[in-house]
């Protein structure tokens, strides 16, 4: 059994049982990755997947247990080569991060310009996705760390620490009737068409629970995944907008009207995570705390040796976090 043909059985299961693609994220050949897998399928005397004809249909019972320890070794493999990275040089690497467009576009600039002053020789990439891409990238190890609000069922298996509270706010153009309100309530927001956030992103849902916990249906007349965009179709006059409060740049956005919005939504938690068991360097942890003061490097050794959710969040009560 060759650590190749770990690699190759993972890349298959990444690229959903394709094994052309996995051959392309790996840049080898598709016979290559089919012959690897067949010897490995005879000298551990199983079928690691079902077959229909020359393709892969389903990975079999013994293959998934087989397949979890396969993702176990690959881990402690690449544990091995960090810990030996961080001897050799502490203060050169790379840093890869999922977030949301959010996140990245207001949130991380700062902190990346901060980080990178600090650590010009780590390469640093920013991927944006889904709640459930992001999920997938970190569990994967692809990426390094997680930044999500939304849908944390999806990262159960991850590390998660609280960062900040944010909040919605309400954007409509200079003059909307919405502006001459002094006491702005859900019902006056839902007669207009709203532009927002897709579901999943950037706490929709909390949009959702908040307008149909006092039975309102608004017309959504636009979503996207992109604050930027939601703000270009506000101006349109397709409708109101509602976005993260940080995402109005007073600078940027002088002709459209920032509404407080946060006695309609319900606040937000941003939380960064990573794999339980990552070996984590230096500037890996100077990176959380840039991002988040109170996730000092004590604390996040701690939450490293936590064995639940429960017990993470233990290590978190009386910590008053960041409102945005």
């Amino acid at each position: 059994m060759k650590l190749q043909q770990l690699r190759y059985l993972t890349a298959i299961i990444r690229n959903n049982l394709n094994i052309s693609a996995a051959a392309e994220s790996l840049y080898t050949s598709q016979p290559g990755i089919s012959k690897q897998l067949r010897l490995l399928e005879e000298e551990l005397g199983v079928e690691l997947f079902s077959r229909n004809g020359k393709h892969l249909s389903e990975v079999t019972p013994i293959g998934r247990q087989i397949i979890a320890k396969a993702e176990n070794i690959l881990r402690e493999v690449n544990n091995i080569q960090i810990l030996a990275e961080e001897y050799r040089d502490d203060r050169r690497g790379s840093l890869s991060i999922a977030t949301t467009h959010t996140q990245a576009r207001y949130a991380l600039p700062p902190v990346i310009k901060a980080f990178r002053e600090r650590y010009p020789a780590v390469t640093l990439q920013v991927h944006q996705g889904s709640p459930a891409q992001i999920a997938e990238l970190v569990q994967s190890g692809e990426v390094d760390f997680a930044i999500a609000t939304e849908a944390m069922e999806l990262f159960e298996d991850l590390v998660m620490m609280p960062c900040y509270v944010w909040c919605h706010c309400i954007l409509v153009p200079q003059g909307h009737p919405l502006t001459e309100l002094e006491h702005l309530g859900l019902h006056d927001v839902a007669n207009y068409p709203l532009v927002t956030y897709v579901f999943g992103f950037t706490g929709n849902s909390q949009l959702d629970d908040a307008f149909r916990s006092v039975q309102l249906k608004p017309t959504v007349a636009f979503t996207a995944t992109d604050a930027d965009v939601i703000k270009t179709y506000v101006r349109l006059g397709m409708g109101v907008g509602i976005v993260a409060r940080m995402a109005y740049d007073p600078q940027y956005d002088q002709d459209l009207v920032r509404l407080d919005a946060r006695h309609l939504f319900n606040a937000n938690t941003t939380k960064i995570g990573f794999r339980r068991g990552t070996f984590l360097r230096c500037y890996m942890y100077d990176f959380i705390e840039a991002f988040a003061p109170h996730l000092t490097c004590d604390r996040v050794r701690l939450v490293e040796k936590a064995q639940s959710p429960e017990e993470v969040a233990a290590l978190f009560d009386g910590v008053d976090l960041p409102v945005f």
